[in-house]
């Protein structure tokens, strides 16, 4: 005995010592090797049982506890019978002697050891496992132990993890949902009496605003008045063990529902008991009930009762996420949302004392969102199956919904409500669409619901209703998708309008258009407040309530005009005839109201406050273009109609827009209104194409304005934005108009010029290429590279997917600067910024005027840059210039695949070298390298090098293999081939998953469409090897989000010769396997059933990969040697 008080005491000196302040690093490792030897001895888990009774210290217990974790999953297999009988009667004593006194954490510790215990031997040899469970719970005193024990069990046998044989798991689960029954009975049991309990005490409340709340929809829901009774009984106060006692049942509850299957085992008095609780969480009281014993617990007991309703909620939405219901628990569905629905009746209960926002301000903010995540579930699972019910009544039921949405209190969860109605709103479009005949019907049934929603989303957006929460909406922090919290609640809010008006066009068209007029009245009546004075044009408004105002009606003008550009699509294609006078009328708005923004200069204006209205007057302004950019569909689909016989309308409309965006090219305007020109120009030019933009003096003007050098040069994004636009109207070709009445000559000609004038600068620089240069001028030079490179590139780039025509002269107009940059590019090869433009701009080339370029040039391209990028100018990119150099690099590779993928011999004769760049230049420099830098546009280009070029491989034409049989197959080029696959091979052995994925996905491809693994050198040489290496990676579980698609890969492998999988190879590579012994080497072959078809398959690579893990897991045995404290 005195040992062990020895030990106890060294262990509990060693431990205060470990967690002090004061102890160094090294000797907390000294300390925790001497632990670990420790806990590894034979017969620690004695001295431990010692400690657990003996020592108050909690660093003691759970070092204790963890002994005994570590023995029991690790080690079990090799403990005697004996001493396993033990510690089964020794840890339980414990539990049931201290359960009272030990801290909770300590507690829970040690019910998860007897789980684990359990899980390995219950029944065979600890048969009253689970029925001593059920005993714990059904003796009042260790209740709350027993539910402990309960909720352990179902987490660690239910869904055990992998340290567990498939057959034993299999089991568990057959074994515990043979007690599902009993359990539930017994937890029903538990929540009924307690309530029962409590209930009396209640019977007989005061009148209060609460009580016999039936309400009209509660009868229509509930059919029997019997539950609506029940459900208006006023809550119980429960004393703090009760409360306690509830919320561990409803816990296991909401586990049990995440793995059992719906069934009868649910009974209706269960559902209705769970409901109760819910009604917790909808007690507004609950916060700030007094005790029965009239002393005031209520700061501690207020949040305890309040989450009784989010553990009930949790079980509600267990049970309503399974999306598979059998015929005979829709009922209890059905049940189920009408008590439900009883509860959002409750909480969206207006009385004298509450309006609804300020109850649901009450309520538990996680309750609020348990009970939003249910109404998204029934939204978006059980709505189709519900609605069928003529006792459900949906129509009732938005109106409730519509009420809990519109009294949100945060924004969060008024986003999440957002995002139950789109549901609604898709739920309702595909129903119309799949159902034409009764369309009028199910929209007659909606309609007003719709309607009040579209009204009340219109006015959440507008300062005018909505200023004080609008306020609160951040403007300026960007999320994860680039936008405001005010961008991301303006966004969605229209996504809403934008589906309401997919079902019901003039409905929203006539809300919304009048709103929008109203503010565009006060936007065109600015004119008159203009005055001039010495500095230049003033706003007359300084009073503080007017400023205010205008501001308002600015920041909603500027949203109606965003939900206008929004809905420009609902007027377009089928729709355009019919809702042809709504359109016309909308844009005839934004064209006039762009050109009075431009003409008066609102931009430019000076203001009583300049910080609030000058960025107002700006996105106003900014967003009439956009939204007229969004009707540029409707105008070419209009341009189409008309230009025949009358198009003068449509000519006014284009002109006067031009007009308005003319003066805004300019570097003196603001960066945000000059792109929103840009961008409506290149609208104008590129989708709608009028034949007669070339003659509007304005278009000159701006050919006139981006040739001349003298001229200062817009921002970037700009300069590329006009240049695109200038250049697309000489090369597109206009619509409905023959080839005929192209005007190609004059207009190529123009083209030459544009592009001349543009390069001007750039195509002198070919003569100083030779010259070193200075470092200001090579400053310069990069500047003009890198300018002229961005304009000529998106060029380029907008007319890839052109005719043929488009881009013959584009590429003559370019050919020049093509040549100039194919001079400089050796200039440059060690300046990476450069190269990486450089070979921007040749890629772009590639992808869009491979053809026009020729096959002689072409040729020159390639050989340039392969002779430039030798071995140690790709060492130097990728490992001394850091990711500039990688990207150059990867730019490089991109400009191989396009060539390798180009049909026809043209470009055959450069594969060689550019397999052996890939191979010995590329490829020895990132194999080595954890980054996955350049690795992923290699493996594309070897992936594309065999797709397009199978036959560089394998010349067999299908006569000459049919002829000669499988068996001798021709092969051309077999060590590039061996040492391609061999390097996807490795790249399976690499940590990056996105690298595996890719490289999987490829290899899969070439199978599906080239027959990869059916191929003799592969069949022969590497089949087996890449499928060792799969279940290999398998087994290291190192890429495991990846084995849904590792499993169908293996398959897909081995059933190219199944016999030869199974009688071959499996044994051999079970042979291979090291940690496991010959017996359950054996097992492991064995349970590998002979199926062929794909989920059995998989499912039996997936059996042989657990089993394997656990085999090996148990043998880790135990080193020998002991160590005494």
């Amino acid at each position: 005995m005195a040992s062990e008080e020895a030990s106890l005491r060294a262990l509990e000196s060693l431990m205060t010592e470990f967690f002090h302040n004061g102890t160094t690093n090294e000797r907390k490792r000294e300390i925790e090797e001497l632990l670990n030897n420790f806990a590894q001895q034979i017969g620690a888990w004695r001295f431990c049982i010692y400690f657990l009774s003996s020592t108050r210290n909690d660093y003691v217990m759970m070092y204790s506890l963890t002994v005994f974790e570590n023995l029991i999953n690790k080690m079990w297999l090799g403990v005697p019978s004996q001493d396993k009988m033990e510690i089964r009667s020794c840890l339980p004593k414990l539990l049931l002697a201290h359960h009272k006194t030990l801290p909770y954490f300590i507690r829970n510790k040690l019910c998860k050891v007897i789980v684990d215990i359990g899980r390995q031997d219950w029944p065979m040899f600890y048969h009253d496992f689970f029925t001593n469970i059920l005993q714990l719970i059904q003796s009042p005193v260790t209740t709350p132990l027993g539910l402990i024990m309960l909720k352990t069990t179902s987490e660690e046998l239910a869904c055990p993890r992998e340290d567990l044989s498939i057959a034993r798991k299999e089991e568990l689960r057959k074994l515990l949902l043979d007690q599902v029954q009993t359990v539930l009975g017994l937890l029903t049991g538990i929540l009924e009496s307690i309530w029962d309990k409590y209930s009396v005490t209640a019977a007989t409340p005061p009148p209060s605003p609460t009580s016999g709340e039936s309400g009209d929809l509660l009868s229509s829901l509930l059919q029997s008045p019997s539950t609506a009774k029940l459900l208006n009984q006023p809550i119980p106060v429960l004393d703090a063990d009760s409360e306690s006692v509830c919320s561990l049942a409803l816990e296991c509850l909401a586990h049990l529902f995440s793995w059992i299957p719906l069934s009868a085992s649910i009974t209706p008095s269960l559902l209705t008991t769970i409901f109760h609780f819910a009604r917790f969480g909808c007690d507004t009281r609950a916060r700030k009930l007094p005790s029965l014993n009239g002393s005031s617990q209520t700061s501690a007991l207020g949040p305890e009762r309040g989450r009784l309703g989010v553990l009930a909620m949790a079980c509600i939405n267990e049970l309503m996420s399974k999306n598979c219901v059998p015929v005979e628990f829709e009922e209890y569905l059905l049940r189920m949302f009408q008590q439900t629905f009883y509860l959002l009746q409750k909480i969206t209960k207006e009385n004298n004392a509450h309006t609804v926002k300020s109850r649901l301000e009450e309520l538990d903010e996680t309750f609020i969102e348990k009970f939003t995540d249910f109404l998204r579930l029934f939204v978006s699972v059980h709505l189709r199956r519900i609605e069928s019910y003529s006792q459900f009544p949906v129509v009732q039921f938005l109106a409730l919904l519509f009420k809990y949405t519109f009294h949100q209190p945060t924004h969060e969860g008024y986003f999440s409500c957002l995002d139950i109605w789109s549901l609604f709103l898709d739920y309702l479009t595909s129903k119309i669409k799949s159902r034409l005949a009764d369309k009028e019907a199910v929209l007659n049934r909606y309609e007003d619901a719709l309607v009040l929603l579209l009204t009340e989303v219109l006015n959440r957006i507008q300062f005018r209703y909505n200023q004080a929460q609008l306020e609160e909406l951040d403007d300026e922090t960007l999320d994860d998708d680039q936008q405001t919290e005010w961008q991301r609640y303006l966004r969605q809010s229209l996504e809403v309008v934008a589906k309401v008006m997919e079902l019901l066009p003039t409905h929203t068209f006539s809300t919304l258009f009048p709103v929008l007029q109203e503010n565009l009245d006060v936007y065109l009546g600015l004119q008159q407040f203009v005055i001039t004075s010495g500095t230049g044009h003033r706003l007359n408004i300084s009073a503080e309530n007017d400023c205010r105002r205008l501001h308002c009606s600015l920041r909603d003008l500027s949203s109606l005009l965003q939900a206008v550009g929004r809905l420009a699509e609902y007027f377009t294609g089928d729709m355009f005839a019919a809702r042809f006078q709504d359109a016309l009328t909308v844009v005839e708005r934004l064209v006039k109201v762009t050109l009075y923004g431009s003409q008066i200069k609102l931009y430019n204006i000076e203001t009583a406050v300049p910080s609030v209205l000058k960025p107002d007057l700006i996105d106003v302004h900014a967003q009439s273009l956009a939204a007229l950019q969004a009707y540029c569909h409707w105008l070419a689909q209009f341009y189409g109609e008309v230009h025949r016989q009358n198009p003068q309308q449509f000519v006014s409309l284009v002109s006067t827009s031009l007009e308005a965006i003319t003066p805004l090219i300019s570097s003196k305007v603001q960066e945000k209104l000059l792109l929103s020109a840009c961008h409506l120009l290149v609208s104008l030019v590129t989708t709608v194409r009028p034949v007669f933009l070339i003659g509007i003096p304005a278009i000159q003007k701006m050919f006139n304005r981006v040739t001349d050098s003298s001229a200062q040069r817009l921002p970037e994004k700009a300069q590329i934005l006009v240049c695109r636009a200038l250049s697309n109207i000489l090369l597109l070709p206009w619509p409905n108009l023959p080839e005929s009445e192209q005007q190609w000559p004059i207009r190529s000609t123009n083209h030459a010029s544009l592009v001349s004038a543009l390069t001007r600068n750039y195509r002198s620089l070919k003569s100083s290429s030779i010259l070193p240069l200075r470092k200001v001028q090579q400053d310069d030079t990069k500047v003009v590279i890198h300018q002229t490179l961005s304009v000529l590139e998106d060029i380029v780039e907008s007319i890839s997917g052109e005719a043929t025509k488009s881009r013959q002269i584009c590429y003559q107009s370019l050919q020049e600067s093509v040549q100039v940059s194919l001079a400089l590019f050796p200039a440059f090869i060690h300046q990476s910024d450069v190269t990486d433009k450089m070979l921007s701009f040749f890629l772009t080339l590639f992808q869009g005027l491979r053809v026009q370029m020729g096959v002689p040039f072409t040729e020159q391209v390639i050989q340039t840059f392969l002779n430039m990028f030798t071995r140690e100018q790709l060492a130097e990119s990728i490992l001394h210039d850091g990711s500039t150099g990688c990207r150059v690099v990867e730019k490089f590779l991109k400009i191989l695949q396009v060539v390798v993928q180009e049909p026809g011999q043209v470009f055959k004769p450069f594969l060689p070298s550019i397999i052996t760049l890939s191979m010995e230049q590329v490829y020895p420099i990132v194999a080595e390298r954890s980054s996955p830098d350049v690795k992923a546009e290699l493996f594309e280009l070897l992936f594309r090098v065999l797709h397009h070029n199978w036959r560089h491989f394998f010349k067999s034409s299908v006569l000459a293999s049919i002829q000669r049989g499988a068996a001798d197959e021709q092969m051309d080029n077999e060590p590039q081939f061996s040492a391609i696959m061999q390097a996807f091979g490795q790249s399976f052995l690499q940590p990056d998953i996105h690298l595996f994925k890719q490289n999987l996905f490829y290899l899969e491809t070439l199978n599906t469409k080239q027959k990869l693994y059916h191929k003799k050198i592969f069949r022969t040489a590497m089949l087996f090897q890449f499928v060792n290496v799969l279940l290999q990676v398998l087994v290291h579980k190192s890429h495991d989000l990846l084995q849904e698609d590792i499993g169908i890969a293996v398959y897909n492998m081995a059933s190219v010769d199944f016999d030869s999988f199974y009688s071959a190879f499996l044994p051999e590579f079970l042979a291979s396997c090291e940690g496991v012994d010959a017996n359950q080497k054996s097992v492991l072959g064995r349970n590998f059933k002979m199926d062929r078809d794909l989920p059995s398959f998989t499912q039996n690579v997936h059996r042989l990969v657990n089993d394997f893990r656990y085999y090996r897991l148990c043998n880790d045995s135990l080193p020998p040697g002991t160590v005494k404290l």
